[in-house]
């Protein structure tokens, strides 16, 4: 098996079974990233699930693109953390929900935007970022041309163009836009901002793990049974909590 490792060890006068995991991940905060405090709250979730197991994870970071492309071909066990599709679920088992994620459009609250159905966006120049599935309704939109979309590099860019008003709305994660804002923007441009409350999309984001890995099957069963004991005794609620009380749109 080329990503689930067996150490045998000599502790004590006694052998030990350890296994680790290698998982590749990317930079989504505070969800994922290589320098936050366990690697993110997804990652601390993950990592905790598995060690209820006996297993350890050995995250690899890698542009998103990148860290899927290693999962799929098996050169790693699987990555974190992903949207369920179809495609997906003939090239990797997919896990149990490990967080939510809910995407609302933001805006200047000088220029207040109100939306009930996807057409009532049709006025308004809105921002996306390259790669992106906003939902099934804005994405063929989109392509209908329904849309005034702008796609930029990065949620970053997107943000400052809202808040030069070369955009009227971007759809962001909430938790996601909170920490962005906090870590680059200043409590004056936070200010200037608000967001609608129906969401464009919501989600369960999950970890994938590679069907051309052997014994991934069997591994997935192991996080989920994980994953279910860490969720039982509050901590998944308890440290999804934390990461949304460190950050809000206030200064």
């Amino acid at each position: 098996m080329r990503s689930l490792i067996l150490v045998l060890s000599l502790l004590g006068g006694s052998l030990a079974l350890a296994d680790e995991v290698q998982l590749s991940n990317g930079n989504w905060p505070p969800y994922l990233g290589e320098h936050l405090p366990h690697q993110g709250v997804a990652s601390r979730i993950i990592s905790e699930a598995f060690a209820l197991e006996g297993i350890d994870v050995n995250w690899k970071f890698y542009p998103w693109a990148r860290a899927l492309h290693l999962a799929q071909r098996g050169e790693l066990a699987g990555s974190a953390v992903w949207l369920r599709s179809p495609e997906r679920e003939e090239q990797f088992f997919i896990s149990d929900p490990v967080i939510d994620s809910h995407y609302l459009l933001f805006y200047r609250k000088d220029r207040p935007v109100d939306w009930q159905e996807i057409d009532d966006l049709a006025s308004l120049r809105l921002g996306a970022t390259t790669g992106y599935d906003y939902g099934e309704a804005f994405q063929a939109a989109e392509a209908e041309g329904r849309l005034q979309v702008r796609r930029q590099t990065s949620d970053e860019l997107g943000l400052r163009q809202l808040l030069a008003g070369r955009l009227d709305a971007l759809p962001l994660d909430k938790v996601v836009a909170y920490a962005m804002l906090h870590e680059h923007f200043s409590a004056a441009d936070r200010a200037r901002l608000s967001f609608h409350p129906k969401p464009l999309r919501s989600d369960s984001l999950h970890l994938l793990l590679s069907r051309q890995v052997a014994g991934n099957a069997e591994l997935m069963e192991r996080f989920n049974q994980g994953l279910r004991q860490l969720q039982e005794s509050g901590k998944v609620a308890q440290y999804l909590r934390e990461a949304e009380q460190a950050v809000t749109l206030a200064p």
